[in-house]
């Protein structure tokens, strides 16, 4: 598995991913990438985010956002968020997701971050017993407020 920088070209095929299960056939529109390119390019343009695919025998079949987040709490701690972790329906189960959560704690490290966090909706229990097989606790119960 190669694990790179997205580009705008793989922007159809994070999209598929993204809305690759239950939750996500829900909220993602495929059929309408302009969102998404728009999405993209913010986050291309941006020094604290990178959007990285995974790519197996030349196909993208993971993606994930990682963000450093600088910060004054905890004498200036850096945290490393990661946001829209997917992998290919197909292929789940087979270490992938894995080995893409250990590149991206490298990532954090190599960034200088002291943490790495990310959320998980309350629906994915099998993605709960993923990460907490990977040493995340769920430390911290999460709102959000949709605007």
């Amino acid at each position: 598995m190669i694990i790179r920088l997205a580009t705008a070209e793989d922007v159809p095929a994070i999209v598929a991913l993204l809305a690759d299960d239950e939750l996500g056939a829900q909220r993602e529109t495929p059929h309408d990438l302009e969102p998404y390119r728009t999405a993209f390019a913010v986050l291309d343009a941006s020094p604290h985010d990178e959007l990285v695919v995974a790519e197996v025998d030349g196909e993208v079949v993971g993606t994930l956002q990682f963000r450093v987040l600088p910060g004054l709490a905890q004498r200036g701690m850096v945290r490393g968020q990661v946001e829209a972790v997917r992998v290919a329906s197909r292929l789940r189960g087979q270490g992938l997701g894995e080995q893409l959560m250990k590149w991206v704690v490298e990532r954090a490290r190599d960034k200088g971050c002291s943490v790495v966090q990310l959320t998980s909706d309350r629906k994915r229990e099998a993605a709960h017993r993923f990460y907490a097989r990977l040493g995340f606790q769920a430390t911290h119960e999460g709102f959000k407020l949709r605007l």
